[in-house]
């Protein structure tokens, strides 16, 4: 089964792009974030065309803003919209969907951003990954938790650490949050794959980046034990990426029990630019 997480960033922008990954990449299951779509303009823009690939579709999604699916060619079960519990801003926002696909409790997740530490939603962000935790250790150990967790999980995971400095995906307690999942028994599938490669899923679209392999790794799939055990391979789909009119986010893919293309990774295809020196900043720091 192969099991991919993607953040679009508006799926009606992806479609052009969307579709045709489908199609060569074949996923069994893809969890989507970032959909910026309500069900209705989802299903009226897409319904037709994924049903006619295989996938049934479940759907959290609100116009403009958030917004997450899972598409499932192997069962669509149990859908859940939402967390239990959990806070909104000030309302419940549409950043949880979750279905059980093959056997698989699949989580697709948009955590909140955090914009500035200390801030309103940044308390949320923590509040709303207390929720999840609440969520997931309630649930069972056959369990994916994937999507844009908007958290680097440590300092390997950014392309320079002291550009972030004082910015939220960095922070101890979002990280802490973060371990707290994983103390579920939760595997950071890629990670424990690539121990010491660079990989990132995430590059800002400004001032060359991507080019540059300036990047985070925000994007994760983490597993529960019985699932993890079946990963044979685990990578980032880089050439995603690549192109006219990307996302800023590249798709996670994860295979189980089998491996189609090899055990590739942990960057399909390789960076075209190594680690930066550390005087690069950040766009957003100009």
């Amino acid at each position: 089964m192969r099991v991919a997480t993607w953040n679009v960033n508006s799926v009606k922008q992806r479609e052009p792009r969307l579709l045709p990954w489908l199609d060569q990449r074949a996923p069994d299951v893809v969890c989507l974030q970032e959909t910026k779509l309500t069900d209705e303009a989802f299903t009226d823009l897409l319904g037709a065309k994924l049903a006619d690939r295989g996938y049934e579709v479940a759907l959290s999604g609100e116009g403009r803003w958030n917004g997450v699916a899972i598409l499932s060619k192997v069962g669509l079960d149990d859908v859940s919209v939402g967390l239990a519990n959990a806070p909104g801003f000030p309302h419940q926002e549409a950043r949880a969907v979750a279905a059980t696909c093959g056997g698989v409790r699949v989580h697709s997740l948009y955590v909140p951003n955090g914009r500035v530490p200390g801030s309103d939603h940044y308390e949320y962000k923590l509040e709303w990954l207390a929720a999840l935790r609440a969520v997931v250790v309630a649930g069972p150990p056959e369990v994916i938790v994937c999507g844009d967790m908007n958290i680097a999980p440590t300092d390997a995971d950014v392309f320079d650490p002291a550009a972030y400095v004082g910015q939220t995906h960095v922070t101890a307690p979002e990280r802490a949050a973060l371990a707290e999942l994983r103390a579920l028994g939760l595997s950071d599938v890629v990670r424990d794959r690539w121990p010491t490669e660079t990989v990132f899923t995430y590059w800002d679209y400004r001032a060359g980046m991507f080019h540059q392999n300036l990047g985070m790794r925000i994007d994760l799939v983490l597993a529960g034990a019985p699932v993890a055990s079946r990963v044979e391979a685990a990578w980032v789909d880089r050439h995603a990426r690549k192109g006219t009119g990307p996302s800023d986010h590249a798709p996670v893919i994860v295979d189980l029990d089998e491996a189609p293309d090899g055990d590739i990774g942990p960057v399909v295809p390789p960076p075209s630019a190594g680690r930066p020196r550390r005087s690069v900043r950040l766009p957003q720091a100009r």
